[in-house]
């Protein structure tokens, strides 16, 4: 069955508000063995599988990156951008950046990008459609030299902005479609502060009202329970590693589901029953202790979050400069505490590696 053909009728209406025209070039590309391995590895970072979290529908991480070209390709038609943009999350893991946490990369969450560029030359498919389409892999394999795609938190990136548009339609149910587009069509590219160009805001207005939907759902991207989650799939992964049960390349060429099978079915009782109870859980603990009988974890997580532009007066400033509802919203987003315990009500430490003498 077609890509497109399987998505649901919400999907098709958004990916029609980031692109109107979509981009048919980028089909080839999108159909390689590379890019569609991502369609079996979710956005939520394997919070499909938990009853922590009450996800309304799947959204893979090939749905992810096609939303990101869009928005790239509907802005600057340029070839190379909108790939490095599709192209920005084809080495990820199962699990996604849970296997960061795994790399001790819990606030960055940068670590598995590394093998892109990788990845990308060893695509006999990639590679001779590169060729065909007169285009260099350095041209393609880092999509933070180009701003629209990605820049640093807090700015606006393509990125950024879809994954907060899905994450806000299908995790927490804070906008539908109607809205998303209200807030899209108000996008624009224009100058920062450093001369270099960036997605922002024609009415800070609408700006304004962006930040005041999105404000809500940034505390439960740093959640306890979100931490926690990412963390234990983290330490189940090192686990199976560590027993030998699933090889480093594995992550890189299984699905999620295959991969939960292996942990399912593995002959360690004591992973499998975590597993389950993992699969089973609806909440976590927080403490200022660590409590010695439960899973329990001190971990600190990326702060997402972002300050867009706006034309406000006819001057380009950011939205804290010119709204107090938005400066006290974000404010309040970076002066959160957190518990320093989190975890869940059931025993498990993970296996460790063995120290030489």
């Amino acid at each position: 069955m077609n890509y497109f053909d399987k998505l649901n009728d919400e999907v098709k209406a958004y990916f029609k508000i980031l692109s109107p025209v979509f981009p048919e070039w980028l089909i080839d590309y999108i159909n390689t063995k590379e890019m569609q391995r991502l369609e079996n590895i979710s956005l939520s970072c394997g919070m499909d599988y938990t009853n922590c979290f009450n996800i309304r529908y799947w959204y893979s991480n090939l749905d992810h990156s096609i939303g990101v070209a869009l928005i790239v390709w509907n802005f600057t038609h340029d070839k190379k951008q909108t790939l490095a943009a599709l192209f920005h999350d084809i080495a990820s893991p199962t699990f996604k950046h849970c296997i960061d946490f795994m790399n001790g990369d819990s606030e960055t969450q940068e670590s598995t990008e590394e093998k892109t560029e990788e990845i990308i030359r060893n695509s006999k498919e990639i590679m001779e459609i590169l060729n065909r389409d007169n285009i260099k892999v350095e041209e393609v394999s880092d999509y933070h030299i180009y701003p629209i795609a990605d820049n640093n938190t807090p700015r606006l990136s393509a990125d950024r902005f879809e994954y907060t548009f899905s994450s806000g339609l299908i995790f927490h149910r804070i906008w539908e479609v109607d809205k998303i587009k209200h807030i899209y069509d108000n996008i624009v590219i224009l100058k920062n502060e450093d001369g270099i160009e960036e997605l922002g805001f024609k009415d800070y207005r609408v700006c304004e009202e962006y930040i005041d939907i999105i404000h809500k759902i940034w505390p439960e991207w740093v959640s306890d329970k979100d931490r926690t989650c990412m963390q234990f799939l983290a330490d189940i992964v090192t686990s199976m590693y560590i027993k030998g049960y699933i090889t480093i390349d594995d992550l890189y060429v299984l699905s999620e589901n295959e991969v939960i099978d292996k942990i399912l079915n593995c002959d360690d009782s004591y992973i499998q029953n975590a597993f389950k109870q993992f699969q089973n859980a609806n909440n976590v603990f927080s403490s200022d202790n660590y409590i010695e009988d439960k899973y329990c974890i001190s971990v600190k997580s990326k702060t997402r979050y972002i300050v867009p532009l706006t034309i406000y007066e006819d001057k380009i400033v950011r939205i804290n400069e010119v709204s107090e509802q938005s400066k006290q919203q974000i404010d309040n987003y970076l002066n959160m505490k957190f518990s320093k315990y989190t975890g869940f009500n059931f025993e498990f430490k993970p296996y460790q590696k063995k120290k030489l003498l």
